[in-house]
């Protein structure tokens, strides 16, 4: 069993974008069971989220003591540190070299159980994403209906499936909607859904529209980030931006908002979306819920994951006064609790009993087997070296690791990466604003 011999259950999440982040951070407070020390780790990377997103996900941790750090460093610190859980809240790469970074720690039988999963609706790299999981101890499922597709991919290429845990998305919650008056419609923006400009500007235009028709309404547009700032997905064309040129202005009724997406919703009345998981979070609380049609229904925009839903709409029909009603049975498949049961017909509040369970079982054996991904060295040649390359565990520490030039190359690659973000987060937006992009 993992090294840690106190009662309190040392857990240690990685996440590499503030989506994630909260994923991984809820996911962690669902798997225990009494006393937890939880550990924080931001991957360092292209999305790595800034201070100010790391407080509005809302996780309940102190962010002041995450630390961001590489892969290499991760490893260290879970070798010399003894979790009993980690929690990979990473993209697929990111997970799989994870997985191969812990299976070849000097140690193996004092590994923590490792658990990842999706941030939420699982859309698009069905396949790629879920093989690149395989390995973990647990693959945590959203829904009944994602612990089917993932048990049939893993099967499907003679990968065992075990590891796949049904649950649900571990940030839903909050008080039912009450009804009453449509007061506050809100959009929930997603970075990169559409992602052209002609799309977003279509969006961005309707809604405006829709606060001009209806000047007895609150219009919000909810944002992810702020423009510099990066989440799971790059944002191209902000809306922030976009806004700034509309045509007319912005009537008074219509705002931009960031925040906590559940506090948010408390004063929600309709929720419209493409196809955030925001549209979930809704959805559980009972809140009418609009999956838009008015750029089509694509694999490309996410929105075809709604199908049976029961919840599409254009913005001609939300104007005229629609308002979708889900049906319990697609909810139902969808680990949403609307109603107050979930998946099965079983409570929200159970929902992860099968996965707190499933750890508690491993945490008892006297030794954890092996981690063995379904990608090798021997069944993707051609693939896995790259992915491995790009969080450099590729290849073994040089044999000075603990001198000089450890000291002076780490250095100047702390230096490159901040002046990296610092570039992408700050010069970057100037720059396009100069150029009035």
């Amino acid at each position: 069993m993992p090294a840690s011999t106190s009662d309190v259950l040392r857990v240690a999440v990685i996440a590499d974008s503030d989506t994630r982040w909260k994923w991984g951070a809820l996911t962690a407070r669902r798997l225990s069971v009494g006393d937890a020390q939880l550990s924080g780790f931001l991957l360092r990377g292209r999305a790595t989220p800034t201070p100010r997103q790391l407080a509005e996900v809302g996780a309940g941790v102190d962010t002041a003591a995450v630390r961001e750090v590489t892969g290499a460093e991760f490893l260290r610190a879970v070798e010399q540190d003894g979790y009993d859980v980690v929690v990979l809240a990473l993209v697929g790469g990111a997970v799989q070299a994870m997985l191969h970074g812990l299976a070849a720690l000097p140690d193996p039988a004092r590994r923590p159980v490792v658990v990842t999963g999706y941030v939420g609706v699982v859309y698009e790299k069905l396949a790629d994403g879920l093989l690149l999981r395989h390995g973990a101890d647990v693959v945590l499922a959203n829904s009944l209906h994602d612990a089917e597709r993932f048990r049939a991919v893993y099967e499907g290429v003679g990968a065992d499936a075990s590891a796949v845990t049904g649950a649900a998305l571990p940030f839903l919650g909050g008080a039912p909607y009450a009804g009453g008056a449509l007061k506050t419609v809100v959009f929930a923006a997603q970075p990169s859904v559409p992602a052209s400009r002609e799309g977003r500007t279509y969006l961005l235009s309707r809604l405006v529209g829709h606060a001009r028709l209806h000047p007895d309404r609150e219009v919000l547009l909810k944002l992810r980030s702020q423009p510099g700032e990066h989440t799971t997905h790059i944002e191209e064309l902000p809306y922030q931006k976009l806004a700034e040129k509309l045509p007319g202005g912005l009537p008074a009724n219509f705002r931009l908002v960031y925040g906590h997406m559940g506090e948010v919703l408390d004063r929600t009345d309709l929720l419209v979306t493409v196809s955030s998981t925001a549209a979930l979070e809704s959805l559980h609380r009972r809140i009418p819920t609009a999956v838009l049609t008015d750029l089509g229904i694509r694999e490309a925009l996410g929105n075809h994951h709604f199908l049976g839903s029961g919840c599409f709409a254009s913005w001609d029909q939300l104007d005229a006064g629609a308002s979708p009603e889900a049906d319990p049975a697609w909810l139902a498949r969808q680990g949403v609790a609307a109603g107050g049961s979930s998946a099965g017909g079983a409570s929200y509040d159970t929902a992860f009993d099968a996965v707190r369970e499933r750890v508690a079982r491993l945490l008892l054996e006297p030794r954890l087997p092996p981690i063995e991904p379904y990608y090798t060295h021997a069944t993707a040649p051609g693939y896995l070296p790259g992915i491995l390359a790009r969080y450099r565990l590729d290849a073994a520490p040089a044999a000075d690791t603990g001198g000089v030039r450890r000291v002076v190359r780490d250095a100047v690659r702390d230096a490159a990466r901040g002046a990296y973000r610092h570039g992408v987060q700050r010069v970057a937006p100037v720059i396009r604003r100069m150029g009035d992009l």
